[in-house]
């Protein structure tokens, strides 16, 4: 059993340029306290600028680092068979202006989206009816409908989203934290599959 090394690849890993990867960066390692400090240590990528954003590790090369070791090892896989390094590369500091320039952009983009769909389902005048069905006059701005309503769809807006600035007001996703994260997963299976050269064998034409 001492011999037995069970191998999970985590999904992703953040590194930075030049960084040489281990095995103990791209998967979790259940073996004896010996063999996995030992097998932790082992380099598996050393990142370059020429692997650009993302690369991606396959098991079978972390089973071939460890086997060229010759421990006589067992290696037991559990889990994904690929990790994705995801390189960080330098952030550049937003300047002010530039901040200011999107926030403005993303809140006039909102408004008019908001205004626009307003003005699609006609709803200042189905404000005035329900104002006239309460009330019995016709009032053009009824005012006390559409003050409250304005506040309440702000209020919408922050409960849908589950957030209040950085404050999560919850421990339940977001609908937007969800698509993010589907959105996420389909995006890793797509480099998993056009970026591992290993899956990939091409017929020769000799």
């Amino acid at each position: 059993m001492d011999k037995v090394i069970y191998l999970r690849m985590r999904q992703r890993v953040q590194v930075l340029q030049h960084q040489k990867v281990t095995i103990g960066d791209v998967a979790q390692i259940v073996a004896t306290d010996e063999n996995e400090k030992q097998i932790k240590k082992f380099i598996i990528h050393e990142v370059t600028p020429e692997d650009k954003h993302l690369v991606v590790i396959d098991v079978m090369k972390v089973i071939g680092t460890i086997q060229k070791k010759k421990l006589g090892l067992d290696v037991q896989t559990i889990g994904p068979a690929q990790s994705i390094l995801e390189i960080q590369m330098k952030q550049k500091s937003l300047a002010p202006v530039y901040f200011v320039l999107v926030w403005l952009l993303l809140f006039t983009g909102s408004a008019l989206a908001i205004m626009n769909f307003h003005e699609d389902v006609s709803m200042q005048l189905v404000h005035q009816k329900i104002y006239y069905m309460i009330t019995g006059h016709y009032k053009e701005q009824p005012l006390l409908l559409q003050v409250p309503y304005s506040f309440g769809l702000g209020l919408g807006m922050i409960l849908f989203f589950n957030h209040l600035f950085r404050k999560r007001l919850n421990e339940e996703p977001s609908p937007l934290e969800v698509e993010m994260f589907n959105y996420q997963q389909d995006l890793d299976q797509y480099v998993i599959v056009h970026e591992n050269k290993e899956t990939e064998k091409k017929i020769n034409g000799n």
